[in-house]
């Protein structure tokens, strides 16, 4: 069912202010998107808003998103209240970031998207089912999980301030501070300049 006008007008405003980086007819627009795709899904959890296969189609289609180990973790940064379900409010919120986000916030989200099991850190098993999850296999002799191992030490190497094997939001932060490429070291999990 289309939100009747002052439905949406409340919600654009407020949303407007939470969603810092759209403006009022973007933020409308992002509402009408949300309700369009929340219809095409059918889907009888509709009213609470679309569940992570829905979710999956639209990063895939709008922003080429292929791996999923990536799509679910982003997934998990947009449905604040873990209940499964991306809400009006978290998708405009979420978009917010994912598309505009000033560098600290796009690096707290591209944490939260790499702590796997969020426990607040990036464990050397996290880095190590990412990376094999994102690198291309080569068919060699050699055990390409060695390679990988390899990176994951590079990683922590570079990321790991405190040393205690692992990294916290701070590693990452000063990390990608010192170093820009750094952003997206474990995965593409923002969308490219287009």
């Amino acid at each position: 069912a289309a939100m009747n006008r002052k439905r949406l007008q409340q919600l654009t405003d407020s949303l407007g202010r939470s969603a810092k980086h759209f403006n009022k007819s973007e933020v409308e627009c992002l509402i009408k998107l949300y309700d369009t795709l929340v219809a095409e899904s059918k889907n009888r959890f509709a009213a609470v808003g679309f569940d992570r296969n829905m979710f999956r189609v639209t990063l895939h289609r709008a922003f080429g998103m292929t791996d999923d180990m990536i799509m679910d973790g982003v997934f998990r940064t947009f449905d604040r209240d873990n209940n499964g379900y991306i809400s009006v409010v978290e998708w405009v919120e979420g978009l917010s970031v994912f598309l505009r986000g000033t560098l600290e916030e796009r690096i707290k989200y591209c944490f939260e998207v790499y702590d796997l099991n969020g426990d607040g850190y990036i464990s050397r098993e996290e880095m190590f089912r990412m990376l094999n999850n994102s690198l291309l296999k080569q068919p060699a002799e050699e055990d390409p999980d060695e390679g990988i191992k390899d990176l994951v030490d590079i990683a922590l190497k570079k990321m790991d301030y405190d040393h205690d094997g692992k990294l916290s939001l701070m590693d990452f932060e000063k990390a990608v501070r010192d170093e820009n490429l750094l952003l997206e070291a474990f995965g593409p999990c923002l969308p490219d300049i287009k």
